[in-house]
């Protein structure tokens, strides 16, 4: 099978069979399609070409460029994903990169807000919307629906008007790999949602049917993630620390402020969507950090 049919048939795979996102999806097709071109450089053209030291040697030279360590890994799981694919539907004689390896990933904390300064960017939210601006209003209820749901971007923008109910304060999500939960929200993000439903969203959109966007931007299309980030990043520039300054800080935020509130584990892992126990278990380190410098600036023998 010619490589690049091959990687168009996986990627196909990952979206129909898997259920992957259509985000994650393109990041395979994007770490792939790299080493589609690597390979036909040294004349490597079909799935049976792929051998185990064609691949070292194409993450050999990844790692010249400058790229970081995960990104080495994102990429060998990518290529172990598509070789075990092909040798499990017998488009290659063997898995050329079960013995692949990369360098394990930096592991730094997730950046997350305190208390104070996510009150801060909650209160600049709220005097725009008092100005009654559509938008300024939508947005109000976009930043108190990630932080009290620490909904991941993909998520938020994917949300339907069927997906809500207001009046249980949740709202139903389509994570990762296609599978559902049901997430709580708070009064404040029940108020500003409802005020968002009421007075903003009829000026950007007249379909109010359960299958139309919840958020929509000026022209009443379903708002995009970009639009979300520029949002996100526009409140976080002005508040000190370092770190991304995307929506997933706020889904960051919301965790931390959870677990330093008394939630179990468990049920912010079921919150936040996640599959495994120990990508939860992160902010466990991030809350042990945040009461370590807590310490040292308020302990007199510290």
């Amino acid at each position: 099978m010619d490589l690049s049919t091959a990687v168009d048939a996986y990627a196909v795979h990952l979206s129909a069979e898997r259920g992957f996102s259509p985000n994650t999806v393109r990041s395979y097709r994007s770490d792939l399609a790299q080493l589609v071109t690597f390979a036909q450089e040294r004349a490597a053209t079909t799935a049976d070409d792929l051998d185990l030291e064609l691949l070292r040697e194409w993450l050999w030279h990844s790692s010249q460029a400058g790229l970081s360590k995960a990104t080495l890994a994102r990429r060998a799981a990518s290529v172990r994903g598509l070789t075990a694919w092909l040798s499990r539907t017998n488009a290659a004689p063997t898995d050329a990169a079960t013995r692949l390896k990369a360098p394990k990933g930096d592991h730094h904390l997730p950046r997350v807000l305190n208390r104070d300064q996510m009150a801060s960017i909650l209160d600049r939210v709220q005097v725009r919307a008092d100005t009654g601006d559509p938008v300024a209003v939508r947005d109000l209820a976009i930043i108190e629906l990630l932080y009290a749901s620490a909904l991941r971007v993909s998520e938020l923008t994917g949300l339907d008007l069927g997906d809500l109910d207001v009046s249980r304060l949740t709202v139903r999500v389509l994570g990762k790999g296609s599978k559902q939960r049901v997430v709580p929200f708070g009064v404040p993000a029940r108020a500003a949602i409802q005020r968002y439903l009421d007075t903003a969203r009829p000026h950007l959109s007249a379909d109010q049917s359960a299958a139309s966007p919840v958020f929509v931007g000026a022209r009443g299309a379903r708002l995009h993630t970009r639009a979300v980030y520029e949002l996100v990043s526009g409140l976080l520039a002005t508040v000190p620390g370092e770190g991304p300054s995307g929506p997933h800080t706020l889904r960051h935020t919301a965790a931390t402020h959870l677990l330093d509130g008394g939630a179990d584990l468990r049920s912010v892992q079921e919150m936040l969507g996640h599959a495994s126990l120990g990508t939860t278990q992160l902010y466990t380190h991030v809350s042990t950090e945040r009461l370590k410098e807590a310490y040292k600036l308020a302990h007199p023998r510290s």
